[in-house]
């Protein structure tokens, strides 16, 4: 089974091009889903970030309050490091024990959806990489527009991650998500006989 990265910065489509992926018969593995289920009430590493950084950043609910950790966890490279340490590796597992299941379902290809691929230097573990690419300007626009956040917030967030040029230089396949719908879907197309291709070798 070969093992497919798809990324993209934020705004860039990806979501859209995993579910089609995942129309095409593909499995998805979404790394923020894990993320988010790691931390989910009841999970043990939920009671061991209270235990690390405070029980307030639990709601009435028992829930997760983000903001809170994040502000707490994201403030110096100790308390970053410490985060990484009691997440990471139910992560990793997690995400495992996923791509064994497509395995074992008979998948030859499962898809790994995860925005930071590049960044954190995951594509070298990868059979292939997908990058998503739309320029600056149209990602601000449908971010506003369509999630209805804040312009100067959504650049922020393109900053945050690494550049497009860096981007697409670890593109195995390129998906250009610039125009229509039709385009995309035709791209789409074009990256399953790709998929294809290299699950047959």
């Amino acid at each position: 089974m070969k093992i497919i990265g798809l990324t993209g910065g934020i705004g860039s489509g990806k979501s859209t091009v995993a579910r089609a992926l995942n129309e095409h018969g593909y499995p998805i593995v979404d790394a923020d889903r894990i993320a988010r289920e790691i931390v989910e009430p009841g999970q043990p590493a939920l009671q061991e970030l209270a235990e690390e950084f405070g029980a307030d950043i639990l709601d009435a609910d028992g829930a997760l309050d983000r903001g809170l950790l994040a502000s707490r966890a994201f403030e110096n490279k100790e308390t970053t490091a410490r985060l990484n340490e009691i997440t990471h590796p139910r992560i990793n597992q997690r995400t495992q024990e996923l791509f064994d299941e497509a395995r074992q379902n008979g998948a030859e290809a499962v898809i790994y959806d995860m925005p930071l691929l590049i960044d954190k230097g995951l594509h070298k573990d990868m059979d292939a990489t997908i990058v998503v690419h739309a320029d600056e300007h149209l990602r601000v626009e449908r971010l506003t527009t369509k999630r209805g956040l804040d312009s100067d917030d959504v650049r922020r967030r393109i900053n945050a991650q690494i550049d497009d040029e860096t981007r697409k230089q670890h593109a195995d396949i390129l998906i250009d998500n610039n125009g229509s719908e039709e385009e995309l879907q035709r791209q789409v197309a074009h990256a399953v006989d790709k998929i294809q291709q290299l699950a047959a070798r």
